[in-house]
C-alpha cells in the first residue's frame, strides 16, 4: 500500500492529540507515515508515542531553521516528499498553521485540496460539515496526491502500533525574503487542557453576563470536569473572556467528546464551530433558542442556578 503522510503537530516533547487522530485516519487511505519537522533531537522524543499511534515510517526533517519561520519549512518539506515518497495522500491538521500549510502545499504541488474534513473513507472521498453543521457533504479531490485537512477531534483516535522506522530527509534552506519569526510569547493557559485538545469543553455566551461570572460559573463547571473553557463570539466582543477561547468561525473549531453551553443563543457562526461535538448539552432560558436544536440535552433554565448544581453533582460524584 502507498503511503499517506502525515504532519506531526506537538508540543513540549510530545505529539498533540489530533496526531494520534490522523494516523488513524491515514490507515484508511495507505501506510500511515508521520512527518516530523522540528529543530534537532525532535524525532527522538517523539518517536517511541508515534510508533504506538501507529506510524510505519517517520520521515525527519531537523534543523536550526525549522522552528525560525513561520509555516513555510514544513511546506518544502512535503512538497519534497510528495515527489520523492509518492504518497496516496498528505493529512495536517485543521489547525491555523495546518490551515496554512494545506492551502500552499496544494499551490506548490498543484494537488485538490480538501478542507476541515470530519471524515476519511477508504475509497479517498472524505467528509465534510457545512454551514453550521447544517449539512454532511462528501467530496474527493482529482489528482495524484491531495492535501487533506481534518478537524481536530472530529475522528475518534485508535492507536496500532507500528514499525517506527526513521529516515532523514533534508530541511531545505530558506529562501531569502521569507517571513522570518524574530520572537515568541506564549498564551498562558493555566493548567487547563488547550481548547482544541481536550476532551471536554463548557463554553460561556453572552448570557454569562460579565467576565466575573465566568470565573463565578464558567470556570468551576470546567475545573470540576476537568474540562477547557471556550467562549462565544458574542462573550468575547462583550469582553467577557479572551479571545483566544473563542469557538466559532471566526475563532476555534472543537469536537470533543462533550462540549457544555452556557448561556448561548447557538447562532450558526458558533456552530460553525462545535457543531461535530460527539455529546452537546445546552443551558438556556429561553427554550426557543436555536442551540437546542443540535442539543443531545437541554436544559430550559437559569445557568446562574444550574450550573452550580452540575458543578456540585460533578464533585459529589468524584467523592
Amino acid at each position: 500500500m502507498a503511503e499517506v503522510l502525515v504532519l506531526v503537530e506537538h508540543a513540549d516533547g510530545a505529539p498533540k492529540k489530533v496526531t494520534t487522530e490522523l494516523l488513524t485516519a491515514a490507515r484508511a487511505l495507505g501506510t500511515p507515515a508521520a512527518v516530523v519537522v522540528g529543530t534537532p533531537g525532535t524525532a527522538d522524543k517523539l518517536g517511541d508515542a508515534l510508533a504506538a499511534a501507529g506510524a510505519e515510517k517517520i520521515y525527519v526533517a531537523e534543523g536550526d531553521d525549522a522552528e525560525g519561520f513561520l509555516v513555510t519549512p514544513k511546506v518544502d518539506v512535503l512538497a519534497g516528499l510528495s515527489e520523492s515518497a509518492a504518497p496516496a495522500a498528505i493529512l495536517v491538521a485543521a489547525t491555523a498553521d495546518g490551515k496554512e500549510v494545506s492551502g500552499r502545499l496544494a499551490a506548490r504541488i498543484g494537488s485538490g485540496l480538501l478542507i476541515d474534513v470530519i471524515a476519511v473513507n477508504g475509497d479517498g472521498s472524505v467528509q465534510h460539515s457545512i454551514f453550521g453543521g447544517a449539512f454532511t457533504v462528501d467530496a474527493k479531490a482529482t489528482g495524484d496526491v491531495p492535501v487533506i485537512s481534518v478537524r481536530p477531534g472530529a475522528i475518534e483516535a485508535a492507536p496500532q502500533a507500528g514499525a517506527g522506522e526513521k529516515v532523514a530527509v533534508d530541511l531545505p534552506a530558506q529562501e531569502e525574503g521569507v517571513t522570518k519569526i524574530v520572537s515568541r510569547e506564549p498564551n498562558v493557559g493555566g493548567d487547563r487542557p488547550e481548547l482544541t485538545e481536550a476532551a471536554i469543553v463548557v463554553s460561556g455566551g453572552r448570557g454569562v453576563g460579565s467576565a466575573d461570572n465566568f470565573g463565578k460559573v464558567v470556570e468551576p463547571l470546567a475545573d470540576a470536569l476537568g474540562a477547557a473553557v471556550g467562549a462565544s463570539r458574542a462573550a468575547v466582543d462583550s469582553g467577557y473572556y479572551p479571545g483566544q477561547f473563542q469557538v466559532g468561525q471566526t475563532g476555534k473549531t472543537v469536537s470533543p467528546q462533550l462540549y457544555i453551553a452556557l448561556g448561548i443563543s447557538g447562532a450558526i457562526q458558533h456552530r460553525a464551530g462545535m457543531q461535530t461535538s460527539k455529546t452537546i448539552v445546552a443551558v438556556n432560558k429561553d427554550e426557543e433558542a436555536p442551540i437546542f436544536e443540535i442539543s443531545d440535552y437541554g436544559i430550559v433554565g437559569d445557568l446562574f442556578n444550574v450550573a452550580p448544581q452540575l458543578t456540585e453533582a460533578v464533585k459529589a460524584h468524584k467523592g
